[in-house]
């Protein structure tokens, strides 16, 4: 395996146009030991067909997207929130993963009570950390562009992530760091060296920022090297703060969706190499 893959962690929404045998095939091929799984793939496929395919295959399951959406007000569907959560932990240890993702939710129908919304995601984290615990996964909080603060997530910079992770134990909840999502925050860096020195950095993430964004801008993640962001100096700042682990390029983009998923593959795994190491 060539050392600058070595860190390297393919997240399977980047090419998702190929199927879990597809993928990991691709990733046998190419020397990427390391795999970022998304659920409903997961489910589609079985998890323990998901489980047994990626342990033959050599794989190291990286983390699981995603778990969270935890802002509802109505009861009935906050208990079904922290059920769909739950059954996210198991998926995770069944795959050999200790990290799952989560987006905490934006506001509710009607709402505009951002600071309810977050108090919400803390009770649900006091239930979800211990259950997550038992089964050796941690929850990691992402922080997602201000852009999307009303509909997918209130938590919107590190700093919000570590407000509420800080309120538990760290081998329960820490947080996610992609640029995508933080790149812009100039106090992101400080907020690095914060999560790194409690050890809560679960997870790291690269995409690129590129403009202009696309319609409906959830899909308009850039391929590393395209974009504004510098995608060396955020894994030194990371490197800095203690993080050694598993590095993913996770990237929403229709433009790559329709290009054949190998190669892509090796696309993205050259410009990691090229950009990231």
């Amino acid at each position: 395996m060539s050392e600058s893959l070595e860190r390297f962690s393919i997240n399977q929404m980047t090419v998702k146009q190929l199927s879990m045998p597809e993928l990991t095939s691709a990733c046998a091929d190419l020397g990427v030991r390391n795999v970022g799984l998304w659920r409903e793939p997961v489910q589609s496929y079985g998890v323990e067909a998901t489980a047994r395919l990626v342990r033959d295959a050599g794989l190291t399951v990286t983390t699981l997207c995603r778990g969270g959406f935890l802002t509802a007000i109505d009861p009935e569907a906050r208990v079904a929130a922290l059920a769909d959560n739950r059954r996210a932990v198991d998926e995770a240890a069944a795959l050999g993963t200790d990290t799952l993702v989560l987006v905490s939710g934006g506001l509710p129908a009607g709402s505009k009570d951002l600071h309810g919304a977050r108090e919400r995601i803390a009770d649900a984290l006091a239930e979800l950390g211990p259950y997550a615990e038992r089964h050796g996964v941690r929850l990691a909080i992402e922080p997602l562009h201000p852009m999307y603060a009303s509909d997918r997530c209130v938590v919107s910079t590190l700093t919000q992530a570590l407000d509420l992770a800080e309120r538990f134990p760290a081998h329960q909840v820490g947080v996610t760091v992609d640029t995508y999502h933080i790149w812009w925050d100039d106090r992101a860096p400080e907020q690095i060296a914060r999560a790194g020195a409690s050890g809560r950095i679960h997870t790291f993430q690269l995409a690129d920022w590129t403009t202009p964004l696309p319609e409906g801008v959830l899909n308009g993640r850039g391929q590393i090297g395209d974009g504004a962001i510098d995608m060396r100096e955020w894994k030194s700042c990371v490197e800095a703060a203690g993080y050694t682990g598993a590095i993913e390029v996770e990237l929403f983009n229709e433009e790559l969706w329709a290009r054949d998923g190998r190669e892509v593959l090796a696309e993205t795994a050259a410009r990691f190499a090229e950009h990231a190491m």
